[in-house]
């Protein structure tokens, strides 16, 4: 069993909580003859694929090493030009490294501000009344399991495709809110979450939940 990440969005649409459990790290590694056969967009922070894909290097993926040299931004740790290197042709053939990229915050924020009115939407779209909106999102690769309260705030979970029992996880999740978060005198409604209980208890309870299985909690 595996357990991607875990989200808590508050009633208002905000990512108030976020964490990356077991997110695989997928890294393709090719040898290229010049001309480079993908298009590559250079920024001071990374050196990502613009154009183009090549077995398993797609766009959007980030290059992480050059001939076995980590890259650092825009340059390699030895303080070498990343596009320099690249554009020059007499240093063909050169090994690349690519990586899918990592969701930085800003980015989980704007999903999970999405995520809020396709929920409205659902429970509207529901011919009986009192819906409880979306529950599940399938995909071929995981599956979104959702579970909101009662004051709106809503519980997801991220994982394998197959995986059974993510309402009752879920709801350990909830109860482990109200007993770190929401008794925590020094915690806001509406805020991001930032307790070290609440943290480690999560954390064991998801390595639990993988070594033993649902049943187990």
């Amino acid at each position: 069993m595996v357990i991607y990440g875990v989200y808590i969005v508050s009633k208002s649409g905000g990512l108030i909580f976020n964490l990356d459990h077991n997110v695989p790290k997928i890294e393709t590694e090719r040898t290229f003859s010049y001309p480079l056969e993908i298009n590559l967009e250079y920024e001071q922070k990374k050196v990502s694929v613009g154009f183009g894909q090549k077995d398993g290097i797609n766009v959007g993926h980030v290059l992480v090493c050059v001939n076995g040299i980590l890259a650092n931004g825009s340059v390699l740790e030895d303080g070498r030009e990343i596009k320099e290197i690249i554009e020059n042709k007499e240093n063909y053939p050169l090994t690349l490294k690519f990586s899918r990229p990592k969701m930085t915050t800003n980015e989980k924020i704007f999903l999970a501000s999405m995520f809020y009115p396709l929920f409205a939407i659902a429970s509207q779209l529901s011919p009986e009344p009192k819906s409880s909106g979306i529950e599940v999102l399938e995909a071929d690769t995981f599956r979104l399991h959702c579970f909101q309260t009662l004051t709106g705030v809503k519980f997801m979970v991220v994982a394998e495709s197959l995986q059974l029992g993510m309402d009752v996880l879920l709801k350990r999740i909830y109860e482990l809110y109200s007993d770190y978060v929401l008794k925590n005198p020094f915690y806001s409604l509406e805020m991001p979450i930032r307790c070290e209980l609440f943290d480690i208890n999560l954390q064991s309870l998801l390595e639990q939940v993988e070594k033993n299985g649902i049943t187990s909690i």
